[in-house]
C-alpha cells in the first residue's frame, strides 16, 4: 500500500523545505513569536502572520575548497576564554533597511510567515494546567483507538504473529503433521537398516514416504491460520475541569489596566481552547457587585463602580455549587485586579478565599495589574495593595496560590507563561 500526500504546499513552496526550516530555526522563531504578545492588538492575538528573525540565523553550513598549503598564524591571547570554552551565539534582533547602526554595524532581519496553527503551537508550547487530577472522568471525543479482537483479513502492518503461530501449531497438532525430529530419527534408522536388514529398510522407506506426503498435504502455516489485529475508534476518558475568570472592572481600573487584564485572559482563553477541548470557562466581572457574563460581555462591555472583591468569590461559589461540584470537577481560578478593595471587605475576602475557594481549587492564579509609572523613582519602594498583603499571608501556607504583578504589555506573556508553565506548583512548593 502506498500513501501519497497530495496536500498543497503553502504559498507554492516546498512543504518539506518549510518544515525543515521550522525545525532548524525553531528557537529564534519561538522567541520572535512570544515577543509579539505586547505588540499585537487583542483581535489579532491568535492570528498567524510574519515574524522577524536575524538573517544570520538562517544561513546554512556549506563545504568549500581550502586554500591548501602550510600556513602559520600568530593569534593574540585573551583574558576571558580558554581552550574548550563554548561561546553562545549572539541573540540578535534588529531590522532591515539601509540605515546604519550607531557603532557602524548592523544586521538585516529575515521575515517569515507563519500559519495560525504554527503560531499558536510555538506561542503556547510547554504550558499546562497544574495539578490536573483525574477525579470523575467522562467519555470524550472518539480521538483514540482500542483493540477489538482479531480478524482473518487486514493490513500486513497489523499482522498478529503470535496468534497466527498459535493457530498454525494447533492445526498441525490436530491433524498430526509429522515433526521434523520424527523424520530425522526414521532416516537414521533407515541408514542403519540398509547395512544390516534390507527388508526392514524397505519398510522404513515406505513409512518415510507416507510421512513426507502427509507433511506436504499439511503445510506449516495455512492461510486459515493467519490473524490480523483489529482496532476501532474509542473515546478517551477526560478529566473534567473548569476555569473561573474573575476580573475587576471597577472605577479604580484604568483603561490601561483593563487592557493588561484582558490580554492576560485572552492568552488564557487561547491556551485552554487550544490544549483542552473539555475545559469549561466561566467569566465573572465585578465592581461592588459581581455577575456571570458571556465571553463577549467579559471582554468588551464597559462598566464602572466601587470595588468589593468578595462579591466575585460569592458569585463563583454560587456557580460552583450549582454546576461544578469539586468532587467531580477540577476547579481553577484566575483573578486579575489592580489590588484595591474596600477596607471593610478585606477580612471577608480573606475568609472566603482561605475557607471556600482555595480548598476547592487545584490552582489559583492572581495577577495584579498596575500603571507603567507605578514603579516610582530609583530606590522607591512601591506601596503594597490591600489584596497583595491579604493574599501574601495565605501564599506562605498554600503553594497552589500564585501571585504575579505586571505593568507593561511586554511583560504579559512572560508572566502568563510563569503562571502556567509545567511544574508551576512544584516550583511554588520548593
Amino acid at each position: 500500500m502506498q500513501i501519497v500526500d497530495r496536500r498543497l504546499n503553502p504559498g507554492g513552496k516546498s512543504l518539506a523545505n518549510r518544515q525543515r526550516f521550522l525545525r532548524r530555526a525553531k528557537d529564534m522563531i519561538r522567541d520572535a513569536v512570544r515577543n509579539t504578545a505586547g505588540e499585537r492588538s487583542l483581535k489579532d492575538m491568535e492570528r498567524g502572520g510574519e515574524v522577524s528573525i536575524p538573517a544570520s540565523g538562517v544561513k546554512e553550513p556549506r563545504f568549500h575548497r581550502d586554500a591548501g598549503g602550510f600556513r602559520e598564524h600568530v593569534l593574540p591571547g585573551n583574558k576571558e576564554y580558554v581552550e574548550g570554552d563554548t561561546i553562545p551565539r549572539p541573540r540578535g534582533g534588529g531590522g532591515g533597511g539601509n540605515e546604519g547602526s550607531p557603532d557602524g554595524e548592523g544586521e538585516d532581519a529575515f521575515r517569515f510567515a507563519l500559519t495560525q496553527d504554527e503560531f499558536l503551537d510555538l506561542f503556547l508550547e510547554d504550558l499546562e494546567l497544574p495539578e490536573l487530577a483525574k477525579k470523575r472522568v467522562v467519555e470524550g471525543d472518539a480521538s483514540g483507538v482500542r483493540r477489538a479482537g482479531f480478524a482473518t483479513q487486514g493490513s500486513p502492518a497489523n499482522l498478529a504473529l503470535g496468534r497466527t503461530m498459535r493457530n498454525a501449531m494447533s492445526r498441525r497438532l490436530a491433524l498430526r503433521r509429522p515433526k521434523p525430529q520424527e523424520l530425522e530419527e526414521l532416516e537414521e534408522a533407515l541408514r542403519l537398516a540398509e547395512e544390516n536388514d534390507p527388508a526392514e529398510a524397505e519398510a522404513l522407506r515406505g513409512r518415510i514416504g507416507v510421512l513426507r506426503q502427509r507433511a506436504m498435504r499439511i503445510p506449516y502455516i495455512d492461510p486459515i491460520d493467519v490473524r490480523y489485529r483489529q482496532f476501532e475508534p474509542a473515546p478517551k476518558p477526560i478529566a473534567r475541569a473548569v476555569m473561573f475568570c474573575l476580573m475587576d472592572v471597577s472605577g479604580s481600573m484604568t483603561e490601561g489596566m483593563k487592557d493588561l487584564a484582558k490580554r492576560f485572559y485572552l492568552l488564557l482563553h487561547l491556551f485552554l481552547k487550544r490544549r483542552y477541548k473539555q475545559v469549561e470557562v466561566v467569566f465573572i466581572r465585578h465592581t461592588h457587585e459581581a455577575k456571570e457574563v458571556d465571553e463577549e460581555t467579559f471582554f468588551r462591555s464597559p462598566e464602572t463602580g466601587g470595588t468589593v472583591v468578595s462579591t466575585a468569590f460569592e458569585e463563583m461559589i454560587k456557580v460552583m455549587e450549582a454546576r461544578y461540584s469539586p468532587a467531580d470537577w477540577n476547579i481553577y481560578v484566575a483573578q486579575a485586579s489592580d489590588g484595591d478593595n474596600t477596607s471593610a471587605d478585606n477580612d471577608r475576602t480573606a475568609h472566603l478565599l482561605a475557607d471556600r475557594v482555595l480548598p476547592a481549587s487545584q490552582y489559583f492564579a492572581y495577577l495584579e495589574v498596575g500603571r507603567e509609572d507605578d514603579g516610582g523613582p530609583i530606590g522607591f519602594m512601591p506601596r503594597e495593595t490591600e489584596l497583595w498583603r491579604t493574599y501574601g499571608r495565605l501564599r506562605t501556607v498554600e503553594p497552589r496560590l500564585a501571585m504575579r504583578k505586571v505593568r507593561h504589555r511586554k511583560d504579559i506573556y512572560p508572566v502568563f507563561r510563569d503562571l502556567f508553565r509545567k511544574g508551576a506548583v512544584e516550583a511554588q512548593k520548593a
